[in-house]
C-alpha cells in the first residue's frame, strides 16, 4: 500500500483546522502533519515535513495566504499551494492564480467533495472550486479577446505543446518529467515559456486556455 499523500494546513480558525484534519484522516489515502494558526511556523514545519501540498486559509489576521506564498517562494519553499477560502471574488481567484497555486476551493463546498479535491491536486492534478470555473473562463475569454489563440498556440515548440497537453491533463511538473524523459528544471522552464508565450500568469490558466483551445479547434472540425 502507497504512503499516505502529506498535507499541511494553514487556517486562524482553529475550529476549521480541527474539521479539516479530521475530514482528511477520514479519507485514508491523505495525512495532515501539520495544522497551523500562525504563519511564522509555516516555513519551518514545510522544511521539517516536505509535504506533497499546503492548504491555504486566503484570510488570516496576521497576513494573508497570498503574501504568506510569495514569501515562502522568495525563501526557496515550492510546496505546492491549494487555497482554501470563503471569497469568491473573482481578484481573488485572479490573485491566486498568479500566484502560481494548484488550486482555488470554497468553504461552502460539500467536505467530501473538498476533501477530494485536495487528494486530487496533492496528486498533482489542478482543481478549481465548480461555483468558480465560470469566472475563470470569463477571464480568460476577458483576457483573450482581440488575440489569435490559434496564432498563440503555433507560436509554441513543439515540446512546449507536448508540455502544455500535460498541463491540461493536470500532470505537475515531475509527472511531466518523467513522461518525457527530461529534467524537473527543464520542464519549468518550458512552463514559464508556455505562460510568456501564451499572456498567461499561472499553469491553471494554461490548462484551460489549452483545453478551450482543444474544444474550439474540435468545433471547426479540426483534430
Amino acid at each position: 500500500m502507497s504512503e499516505p499523500l502529506r498535507v499541511v494546513l494553514v487556517d486562524d480558525h482553529a475550529l476549521c483546522r480541527s474539521g479539516l484534519s479530521d475530514l482528511l484522516h477520514h479519507r485514508g489515502h491523505l495525512r495532515v502533519v501539520a495544522a497551523l494558526g500562525d504563519p511564522d511556523q509555516v516555513a519551518p514545519a514545510l522544511r521539517q515535513h516536505q509535504p506533497d501540498l499546503l492548504v491555504l486559509d486566503l484570510r488570516m489576521p496576521q497576513t494573508d495566504g497570498l503574501s504568506l506564498l510569495r514569501r515562502l517562494r522568495a525563501e526557496g519553499v515550492d510546496t505546492p499551494a491549494l487555497v482554501l477560502t470563503m471569497s469568491d471574488a473573482e481578484a481573488d481567484l485572479a490573485a491566486a492564480l498568479r500566484a502560481g497555486v494548484r488550486g482555488y476551493l470554497l468553504k461552502d463546498m460539500e467536505p467530501e467533495d473538498v476533501a477530494a479535491a485536495i487528494e486530487r491536486a496533492a496528486r498533482g492534478e489542478l482543481t478549481i472550486a465548480p461555483a468558480m470555473t465560470l469566472k475563470l473562463a470569463q477571464m480568460l475569454q476577458a483576457g483573450a479577446k482581440g488575440t489569435d489563440r490559434k496564432g498563440l498556440l503555433d507560436s509554441l515548440t513543439e515540446r512546449e505543446r507536448q508540455i502544455l497537453d500535460h498541463l491540461a491533463r493536470g500532470a505537475s511538473n515531475k509527472a511531466i518529467a518523467r513522461t518525457l524523459d527530461i529534467s524537473h528544471d527543464t520542464v519549468k522552464l518550458h512552463v514559464r515559456h508556455i505562460l510568456s508565450k501564451l499572456n498567461l500568469s499561472s499553469r491553471v490558466e494554461a490548462a484551460v486556455f489549452a483545453v478551450e483551445a482543444r474544444a474550439a479547434d474540435e468545433g471547426r472540425g479540426g483534430r
